[in-house]
């Protein structure tokens, strides 16, 4: 006789035997010499790399070249007018007989500076991890020493492009019994506790309908059902070892290139979100690149050099000991902006031209609709 199992029985919840995300007790793998610092305290270690020696400051610059050889086109009242309705044909809500229409009135145009500060860096983490065992070669202690993590030579991504890969450490496997399924290669269903079946969700197992005479149609009165979690087998293939009973273990190293990013505006006194002029395009006036680069303590715009020295230091403490510099880049470029004022139906307001490729914000535009209006 069938055994009568419960409501939560016949719930089918097998995440907590599926998933096996933890790595087995520590006292179940072997210390290899380099990575002791794995089994104290946690599955993760982060590597710091070795110290490298700085290299000297730049000559200071002559900034006057620079400033003489830069020039921003200057936005007449058609270029303001051709870049407004540009940005009014791109939105869809928009209409274009104002921006046709409309009398500008003044063009103030000023150029402002933005400093950015890229720090491309390197970072190593190793971690225990592991896979089935499928009867392979084995590449353990046996064949050598672990290296050091920063010993380890990968190919390094291009410059300032980030990006993460994982590697097995070499001469660090080992082949264990599956800590899940402790060598079975299999586990009892927790859905029906190997049963095969469970009780039938229509009549609760009672073989018959509530009120009704004839038996239960899904169950064929049996009162219980195949297990569709096991498929009525009972048992389950262990989901981390595949069946395998063992597990390959393995120290991975992780390593994870970053891009690191400083910027700053000028002073302004604009209506343009700050966030619009750090991503616009703007004309490079000057660009510094190399392994180390040095605060610009003599540019004529003084907020400028005080943020190069900002975003030095800034990157300097937040990557200090905990990752290898491999690049840095500080650029400073010209950002035109033209505050227009133009006056529309009685009334008067301002929009922004800014970039080099002439960006618009008209917050105020006077012709704006909802979604299925009709534009004229």
């Amino acid at each position: 006789m069938d055994r009568d199992l419960s409501d939560e029985d016949s719930v089918v919840d097998l995440s907590f035997e599926a998933e096996s995300p933890l790595a087995p007790p520590a006292e179940l793998l072997e210390r290899l010499p380099s990575y002791d610092c794995l089994f104290q305290g946690g599955e993760r270690q982060v590597f710091f790399p070795p110290l490298e020696a700085l290299g000297r400051p730049q000559e200071p610059r002559c900034w006057a070249s620079f400033l003489e050889h830069s020039r921003v086109p200057v936005v007449t009242e058609e270029v303001a007018r051709e870049a407004l309705l540009s940005f009014v044909n791109s939105k869809c809500c928009y209409g274009s007989t104002a921006a046709g229409d409309l009398v500008i009135q003044e063009l103030k145009q000023q150029t402002l500076c933005r400093y950015r500060l890229e720090t491309f860096s390197e970072s190593r983490i190793s971690e225990w991890t592991f896979q089935p065992f499928t009867n392979h070669s084995v590449d353990g202690p046996r064949r050598g020493t672990s290296p050091r993590l920063w010993d380890i030579k990968v190919q390094v991504p291009p410059m300032f492009q980030e990006d993460t890969r994982k590697f097995q450490v070499p001469h660090s496997s080992l082949v264990k019994e599956c800590h899940k399924c402790h060598g079975r290669g299999r586990y009892k269903c927790s859905g029906c506790h190997g049963a095969g079946t469970v009780r039938c969700p229509s009549c609760s197992g009672a073989k018959r309908r509530a009120k009704q005479p004839r038996r239960c149609q899904m169950c064929s009165g049996s009162g219980r059902r195949r297990c569709s979690t096991c498929s009525g087998r009972g048992n389950k293939t262990c989901a981390t070892c595949k069946g395998e009973k063992k597990l390959l273990h393995f120290i991975q190293l992780v390593i994870m290139w970053k891009n690191s990013l400083f910027e700053f505006v000028s002073e302004h006194r604009l209506n343009c979100p700050g966030e619009l002029l750090v991503k616009a395009r703007g004309e490079s006036l000057f660009k510094d690149e190399n392994t180390t680069v040095y605060p610009l303590i003599d540019f004529p715009l003084r907020e400028i050099s005080l943020a190069s020295q900002r975003g030095i230091a800034q990157h300097s403490a937040a990557l200090a000991s905990r990752a290898r510099v491999l690049q840095q880049r500080q650029t400073i470029e010209l950002i035109p902006v033209t505050e227009v004022h133009y006056w529309y139906q009685g009334k008067t307001s301002v929009y922004y031209i800014y970039g080099t490729d002439h960006r618009v914000y008209a917050a105020d535009y006077p012709k704006r609709y909802c979604c299925g209006c009709t534009i004229s």
